[in-house]
């Protein structure tokens, strides 16, 4: 990894988030730089994806706080962060570029990427007519991540991007997620395949019961010909 210092992207200081008397987040602390892959591990239940969510500004912290770089100019609100959950959030009946176009609406007058753009930015074929609905779940998986990189956001945060992939899919994820931080992302993910996404992980939280109980720096493979299967 790179020495140099990098631009914090955004920061969560000692966070909790209840429900009811149940804390899904217990005083958790940390922040997130320009150009760096954080791969959250847990349990289900420890926490994972509800912070995500408070990151992504769907949840309030009950304690705490989060704060995010101040956007460009021009950008749309919210448009510095990018939240791809378990669902695609995808019309079925739409094809990838009716669906794109669609969401660019939500972002008129704001510099963000052209449909066209994103769809190819992803490794797919802006002419493909066919309905998302028909699209394997690799290739609508890239069609949600297309859609979160309309507004062109610093911040990625990704809830299981790869579920349901097979192992060709998910290389190819792999590789795009890569680009993306290399790119001067900040790009923050979930899985349950920790040995799929480790190498493109800068580092790794890691979460049980609400608490973020170790950051751990992990450093780049010497191989990464993963990259290059896009």
């Amino acid at each position: 990894m790179s020495e140099t210092v990098s631009e914090t992207i955004a920061e969560l200081r000692q966070v909790s988030r209840l429900f009811g008397r149940s804390a899904a987040l217990r005083q958790v602390t940390v922040s997130l730089e320009a150009g760096r892959c954080y791969l959250l591990l847990g349990e289900n239940g420890a926490g994972k994806s509800t912070l995500l969510r408070v990151l992504a500004g769907l949840l309030e912290p009950t304690q705490g706080s989060v704060q995010h770089r101040a956007p460009a100019p021009g950008a749309a609100p919210g448009a510095e962060l990018g939240y791809m959950g378990h669902a695609a959030m995808l019309y079925d009946e739409l094809s990838a570029m009716e669906n794109l176009r669609y969401f660019a609406e939500l972002y008129r007058g704001c510099e963000c990427l052209a449909p066209e753009e994103a769809l190819r930015s992803v490794g797919l074929d802006p002419a493909i007519e066919k309905s998302v609905g028909q699209y394997s779940q690799g290739m609508r998986q890239r069609v949600a991540l297309a859609r979160v990189l309309l507004p062109q956001p610093a911040l990625l945060l990704l809830d299981e991007p790869f579920s349901n992939m097979d192992a060709a899919s998910a290389r190819q994820m792999l590789a795009l997620l890569a680009r993306l931080r290399d790119s001067g992302r900040a790009v923050v993910l979930t899985t349950h395949q920790r040995e799929l996404a480790a190498p493109l992980a800068d580092f790794v939280l890691t979460m049980v019961a609400g608490r973020l109980v170790s950051i751990v720096a992990s450093p780049a493979p010497e191989a990464a010909g993963w990259r290059k299967s896009l």
